[in-house]
């Protein structure tokens, strides 16, 4: 198991709460003749339109554009796929979202309606046992007791320690990193407010780390630099709840070109892949940082070492998504009642294959290998317990987060038919033994492989996070060291996607953050 997957141990804590074709004329032809826009972004995933909505908020002008024919991104809802049934495409659950933009862009007034998961997660086990975790404490004592009484009275010190360290990842997560770069400020009044901003900065994480004191700051460094398993050893001895929080540790092209003046070494605005130009002294991008500045941005303005960092940073993927249409709820077999409705097995996320960190280990060390997992590890959804929008009476969506499939397959191609089938059926396969007579159920499906999530979506070798998110890509470090305060070395060019800090996930940090800095940016000019 990859090393170090510190956000999304925090993040398990915290989820138990709860287009435009730019490249198309006649999209195009749309777009006012001669304006100048005070803002230009590229691509209309979550986080180009947070940061969007920002800057529109603060009463400037903004231009997005968007390759494909709907806007979202890797967060898009699609109907087309199986007739009657509603996907989420990639993305599966919104348990990241920053409370600030909720508040600031007063999404619920909007339309926006959270559906929480209680329980927040099943487990089931060949054995006949099963492991439901949640919100409520005594649920979770009991549940956990089942496998080891040892584990139930650990974990809610576990739980504990994660929301203080989350307290600690708050301030990190929305604020945008302190680089001291002195070419966004020309006047010594600015230089100083700068570093007096910096000061403030450190001094807030200074004061946040001695209020959680020396031997939390300890735990936290091991839980940064150690791998899952050695943390989830050190706390609990059960399989089956080990391996449950560990699947939390683990887990487009739109425009011709940035048009950038050779001679300022300042943006202009954004070419179009039918000619047209759109004008703007400012651009942000919510493509990956390879797609940004290795395909848009010409590669004569770049310092070397920064495209250098870019191109070799890793952008390997293990994820498949598999959206599918049943004509019925799967029944675990393991649960004694038959829920047709629905019961609280199918409320969160349900943990299929992973019944032990050997399990997980096992299947992610054959997709090193080149080899798509013969027992995969699964994270399935069912949205349509909870929406019955989505679907037809009686049927259901079902999400599948799917891995390890690697992204260059050792032997045979993901472009195969074959290929998909058989990897979908092995799936299916697994999920059967759980629930037995899923495969039969299904009516319809869409795969999205490493290499369909980089083509559909301009993602980068197929990462989901627009890049690895280990300790060495990440703060100061994303997407290259000296350049993580999302802007970039072209003047008036802004990093806002998930390859700029704080990462990946449904959080729209990188968006607001970068709006943020584009305001600033405006008012120095």
């Amino acid at each position: 198991m990859s090393p170090a997957p510190w956000r999304f141990l925090l993040a398990g804590a915290r989820r138990r709460g709860f287009s435009t074709d730019a490249s198309a004329p006649s999209a195009s032809s749309q777009l006012p003749r001669g304006k100048r826009w005070d803002a230009v972004v590229i691509g209309g995933g979550h986080n180009g339109l947070v940061a969007a909505a920002y800057l529109a908020r603060a009463g400037r002008s903004v231009a997005v554009l968007e390759r494909r024919g709907v806007l979202g991104g890797a967060a898009v809802s699609e109907s087309d796929l199986v007739p009657g049934f509603r996907f989420s495409r990639c993305s599966y659950l919104l348990s990241l979202l920053r409370p600030a933009i909720l508040r600031d862009l007063e999404l619920e007034r909007h339309g926006l309606k959270l559906l929480p998961r209680s329980p927040s997660s099943f487990t089931p086990c060949l054995d006949g046992r099963y492991l439901l975790l949640g919100p409520d404490a005594e649920m979770n004592f009991s549940e956990i007791s089942k496998f080891s009484s040892k584990d139930a009275m650990a974990y809610p010190r576990y739980e504990e320690q994660l929301e203080k360290f989350c307290q600690l990842m708050d301030f990190v997560i929305d604020s945008a990193p302190p680089e001291l770069r002195q070419e966004y400020h020309t006047s010594m009044v600015d230089r100083m407010k700068d570093r007096v901003d910096k000061s403030a900065y450190w001094g807030n994480i200074l004061r946040l780390v001695m209020q959680q004191g020396q031997k939390n700051m300890v735990e936290f460094f091991d839980l940064l630099l150690s791998p899952a398993s050695k943390i989830l050893n050190n706390w609990f001895e059960s399989d089956v709840l080990k391996a449950t929080l560990a699947t939390d540790a683990v887990i487009g092209t739109m425009v011709s070109h940035v048009m950038v003046n050779e001679t300022t070494g300042r943006v202009e605005g954004v070419a179009l892949t039918d000619g047209t130009e759109i004008h703007s002294s400012i651009v942000l991008s919510n493509a990956t940082p390879y797609k940004t500045f290795v395909d848009l941005v010409p590669a004569n303005v770049l310092p070397e070492n920064f495209l250098c960092a870019v191109k070799t940073a890793d952008y390997s993927s293990a994820t498949t998504k598999i959206n599918v249409a049943v004509d019925r709820l799967p029944q675990f077999q393991c649960c004694r009642s038959i829920n047709p409705e629905g019961g609280p097995e199918h409320m969160g996320t349900i943990h299929i294959g992973s019944e032990s960190m050997e399990e997980i280990d096992i299947a992610f060390k054959e997709a090193e290998s080149g080899v798509s997992s013969k027992r995969p590890v699964i994270e399935m959804t069912i949205p349509s317990v909870l929406d019955k929008t989505i679907s037809p009476p009686g049927q259901h969506v079902i999400n599948l987060f799917v891995q390890y499939t690697p992204y260059k397959l050792s032997e045979g191609s993901w472009q195969d038919p074959d290929v998909r089938k058989s990897f979908a059926e092995r799936c299916f396969s697994l999920i059967d033994e759980y629930a037995p007579g899923f495969s039969s159920s299904v009516v319809g499906y869409d795969m999205l492989t490493p290499p369909d999530l980089k083509r559909e979506f301009g993602l980068t070798g197929g990462n989901i996070f627009h890049g690895a998110m280990g300790l060495d890509s990440l703060f100061l470090m994303r997407p290259a060291k000296g350049w993580s305060d999302y802007r970039t070395p072209v003047k008036g060019l802004y990093l806002c996607g998930s390859g700029a800090h704080p990462g990946g996930g449904v959080m729209g940090a990188p968006g607001r953050n970068a709006a943020s800095i584009v305001l600033e940016d405006l008012k120095v000019k």
